[in-house]
């Protein structure tokens, strides 16, 4: 299953939560997500009786976003929800411990393009390879629809269905956080009111793993301080301080 590379704000690690409300069925909630806790009710009712595991908050091209992790039964699952309206943008599973052990020859790629064209009907086929993965032999294939890109992955002899996954290909949020930045002077009064009487030496707005942030360096009495900011909704994302080497 693809992993997404990420550098998690905060980690919560959640263990046998279980908050079964439905079933699966490619479930979009409209509600606005607002914390890990919630996110993780929301992934619960998508994947029913599951287990929570993990659950990250990231920024990803500029959007805030949850990644949770659950197991049930034998299998892993991977869900990531947009927190500004809770848009459910990729889904996965796999078979952690799948069975190795079959006799039967390896099915031939046609075989397999009706398995997957069976499992996301009226797909298109990008690419199907065929590897190995822990001696098992693998068919690894690549579809799209819609608005969707789907990665399958099939025992190569009996044909069972080991990993699933897609995601979204493009945005379908109606109203995008496109909102303008609160601009330098706000960014500098936010600061200040953080570090009350203090001197701003450098403000500058800049890019931060794709979030638009504004860079603040003050300085007051022996200390100096670097705040960063988020440059459309304003909250501090960091706060830093340390001695003033210039004092002494």
């Amino acid at each position: 299953m693809k992993t997404h590379k990420r550098s998690p704000l905060i980690v919560l690690t959640v263990c046998l939560i279980s908050i079964g409300i439905l079933s699966f069925s490619d479930p979009v909630s409209a509600k606005r997500i607002t914390s890990l806790r919630q996110a993780a009710k929301t992934a619960t009712a998508a994947v029913k009786n599951a287990d929570v595991t993990e659950v990250d908050s990231d920024y990803e091209k500029g959007q805030l976003i949850y990644e949770i992790q659950l197991i049930k039964g034998a299998k892993k699952y991977d869900i990531t929800y947009r927190a500004s309206d809770g848009k459910m943008l990729s889904y996965g599973w796999e078979i952690y411990r799948p069975q190795q052990g079959s006799k039967k020859k390896i099915m031939n790629r046609s075989n397999c393009q009706k398995l997957a064209l069976k499992e996301v009907p009226g797909a298109k086929i990008l690419s199907l390879v065929q590897k190995s993965d822990d001696g098992i032999p693998i068919y690894k294939v690549k579809l799209t629809h819609s608005n969707k890109k789907y990665t399958l992955e099939y025992h190569a002899r009996t044909g069972k269905l080991l990993e699933y996954e897609w995601e979204l290909t493009v945005s379908t949020q109606k109203n995008p956080t496109t909102s303008k930045y609160i601009g330098v002077a706000k960014a500098k009064k936010i600061a200040l009111a953080r570090v009350p009487n203090a001197t701003i030496v450098k403000a500058v707005s800049d890019q931060d793993d794709g979030v638009p942030v504004y860079e603040i360096e003050l300085i007051k009495g022996a200390m100096e301080y670097d705040i960063k900011i988020h440059a459309r909704s304003g909250k501090i994302l960091e706060f830093e301080k340390d001695y003033n080497d210039s004092w002494w």
